[in-house]
């Protein structure tokens, strides 16, 4: 079983938000949970009352709550929560207004902001009423293609604040990535910043949106947030303001909150599949709302006056993640730019500097700095910071040895597992659980999840894929432009009927956490952001030299990266001329994440008898696992090219 790495201890145990929120559920509901698994057990039997202590006890501020908590609880697809509810997401993040700080942003350019409660709620307003003068309101889409800047956050917020939909790109985003995401919502209004800065180097990007206008029609106005110079020309972008401009002549004033159902669409992510563009996943803003509050309060320990930094950009659900505690009264620590220039010590300053209490990161980020040897607890205090997280790939056992050997001995380390598909998390951590090696703390309360073998049997201690039994707040309303929901249904119910079926191979443990071993489909997964293969697809086959292609995530040091398999022209060999004009083509269009870490010339793809290419087998082959039902393969004897590749080995 193992020892633990590290147990909280009793004053922390005592200290914790969720030891208050058990003592007030035993006391309401008779519960009588003694440790967390009972209280785990009684979230899943009894969810309606779950999600109404978890409602109180975060204090969310609704016009209307209603007396039903769940309709269609027998069933997932078409579950209601809170269906007599009216709120608004933006009121809840900005209840406080006070001279505390609410956002402290530091850049790789060295630039040093800070916002407090008070600034925050009065830039809000400002810009909340210049979006309603130019006739935004709710239903419309608010884009931002930015840096990840205490203006993202302001925009997001002004934006939802009116019931409109917000959604974000990060900026090393190529034209054709963004095109492909913006480009399916029809988006009234884009943010963008001048550029951004990003290992010692400035980047452009009024340029790129220039290009991704011209397939945006019905983008009336381009709002441009000085960032790189401070005051940038407009004149490269059609319909564009500053920032500054746009907002002349407003001033602050009480924020007119548009009160919306519980399931109004608040967000729409991205989450690529191996076919098409990217699906466009739409969050409701009720269910992001509590599901945060639940993951932040009681599974995270955030409470008021904490200072938590997630370093994520806007492209990624974290940023999304991080910016709701500001419903739990917690300050925000933005950064924008690489995490290891000029040296791998810039968090960790970053850390000192800001009293950071939650420090949130990557399992591919915590593996540089193994691999480095680096360590931070022989030049850094980290004295305030009680929880770091990880997420966006499974942490590794050596990566939880060298958290507690070289960075701090007395926190708790939250591996945490979810993502865009659920705008939150399934597995999580717990500040009141030991953490053992290699192994999540917890599943999340509310969350039924199980590991189902291929015939639906739960099973406990062995691998299996990672399933939902039951509805939860934060499942996606939907997915834009699938009025009849049959693309959602696919995407997450074929497998196993009526059962939410998440795509990752899990083990749970006897004890209650569990380990993740990485994808069970062909998605992508570098550096913890899930990308499809289709879009990789796309653009290597506009190359003449290149026939067909095929592309698998290769576990590597504790991540994953992208491996290219192409098939070439006759007479046309794999030259290093050659891998850069792909690598740029992927670069160009897309984003640095799909840009392949390797590529390697084969003479043959396998494929099914019905001419599918088969991703999966071939990452089998790639990572010595045994390949199961060749018999369905037109070509099983290819695989054996894919065996043994030498390049693929270092």
């Amino acid at each position: 079983m193992g020892e633990a790495l590290w147990r909280p201890s009793a004053e922390r145990v005592a200290a914790a938000e969720i030891t208050r929120f058990t003592a007030l559920v035993n006391e309401s509901w008779g519960v009588e949970a003694a440790e967390y698994q009972s209280l785990h057990r009684w979230s899943v039997e009894h969810p309606e009352q779950f999600w109404d202590a978890i409602w109180e006890f975060a204090g969310i501020v609704a016009d209307t709550k209603g007396d039903t908590v769940l309709e269609g609880a027998h069933r997932m697809l078409g579950a209601r929560w809170f269906p007599q509810a009216r709120l608004n997401y933006a009121e809840n993040l900005l209840q406080r207004r006070d001279n505390s700080e609410a956002i402290v942003f530091h850049g790789e350019d060295q630039v040093r902001r800070s916002l407090s409660y008070t600034e925050l709620y009065d830039a809000v307003s400002i810009l909340a009423q210049a979006l309603t003068d130019v006739g935004v309101s709710h239903g419309d889409r608010v884009v931002g293609y930015l840096p990840n800047l205490p203006e993202a956050v302001i925009a997001m917020l002004a934006a939802t604040s009116l019931g409109a939909v917000w959604s974000s790109c990060s900026p090393d985003f190529g034209v054709r990535g963004v095109v492909h995401r913006f480009g399916q919502i029809a988006p009234k209004v884009l943010f963008t910043a001048d550029g951004y800065f990003y290992k010692g180097r400035e980047h452009d990007s009024l340029g790129h949106v220039a290009e991704i206008l011209k397939e945006l029609p019905d983008v009336q106005h381009v709002i441009v947030v000085p960032y790189a110079h401070a005051g940038p020309s407009t004149v490269r972008v059609p319909k564009a303001v500053g920032l500054e401009a746009f907002t002349a002549g407003y001033a602050p004033a009480d924020i007119t909150f548009e009160q919306l159902p519980f399931d109004h669409p608040l967000f729409i992510l991205y989450s690529s599949g191996t076919t098409g563009v990217p699906k466009c996943i739409v969050h409701g803003a009720g269910g992001t709302l509590i599901q945060h509050l639940k993951d932040h309060q009681l599974q995270t320990d955030i409470r008021r006056g904490d200072r938590l930094m997630y370093f994520t950009t806007c492209g990624w659900m974290m940023w999304n993640w991080q910016v709701s505690a500001l419903a739990s009264d917690a300050t925000l620590l933005l950064y924008d730019g690489s995490p290891v220039y000029p040296d791998m010590d810039v968090l960790f300053d970053y850390a000192d500097e800001s009293q950071m209490t939650h420090f949130g990161t990557s399992a591919m980020f915590i593996a540089a700095l193994r691999r480095s040897s680096v360590k931070p607890a022989n030049s850094h205090s980290l004295s305030s910071v009680r929880t770091m997280l990880s997420t966006g790939s499974p942490l590794a056992p050596d990566s939880f040895d060298y958290v507690y050997g070289h960075i701090k001995k007395d926190l708790c380390l939250s591996s945490i597992t979810g993502g865009t598909d659920i705008i939150s998390c399934f597995a999580l951590g717990n500040p009141t659980l030991p953490v053992y090696r290699g192994e999540i703390q917890c599943i999340g309360l509310g969350m039924d999840v199980a590991a189902f073998e291929d015939d639906g049997e739960a099973v406990v201690g062995s691998k299996g894929e990672l399933v939902c039994r039951a509805p939860f707040p934060s499942m996606p309303v939907g997915f834009w432009n699938d009025p009849d929901g049959r693309h959602y249904e696919a995407a997450y119910f074929d497998k196993f009927p009526g059962v939410w079926c998440h795509g990752d191979y899990v083990a749970l443990t006897e004890r209650g956490g569990m380990i993740v071993y990485g994808r069970s489909d062909a998605t992508l997964n570098p550096g913890g952001v899930r990308i499809g293969t289709a879009e990789i697809y796309g653009q290597v086959e506009q190359l003449d030299e290149v026939i067909e292609a095929l592309v698998i995530g290769q576990d590597w040091h504790g991540d994953v990266r992208v491996v290219l398999f192409v098939v070439l022209r006759w007479g046309v060999d794999l030259d290093e001329d050659l891998s850069q004009r792909i690598k740029d083509q992927v670069r160009h269009n897309t984003t640095p994440r799909h840009v392949p870490d390797k590529i390697v010339q084969v003479a043959d793809i396998p494929r099914t008898k019905n001419g599918k290419i088969v991703e999966l087998a071939v990452r089998d082959v790639v990572h010595g696992r045994e390949v199961h039902n060749k018999d369905a393969l037109a070509n099983p004897e290819v695989l054996e090219l894919y065996r043994d590749i030498v390049v693929l080995e270092t």
